[in-house]
């Protein structure tokens, strides 16, 4: 299963002590998986639609927190 932005920060900062300074960091580094699985999504949505492929938003993420 691919792990999601929250789901990896949230492992984060359950095994980070608690300090301002490195959750600060550690969101960021969040911010960042997110933005770039946004990006990935649009890019494979862009592909499913240029093939042809009809793909519902609730099944794709389905399938994409699948793997």
């Amino acid at each position: 299963m691919k792990q999601t932005a929250v789901e990896w920060l949230f492992e984060q900062l359950w095994n980070t002590p608690k300090d301002k300074l490195n959750w600060y960091a550690i969101l960021q580094q969040a911010k960042e998986i997110e933005k770039e699985q946004i990006v990935n999504t649009f890019k494979d949505a862009q592909a499913s639609h240029a093939m042809g492929y009809e793909i519902r938003a609730e099944q794709y993420y389905n399938n994409l927190t699948n793997k």
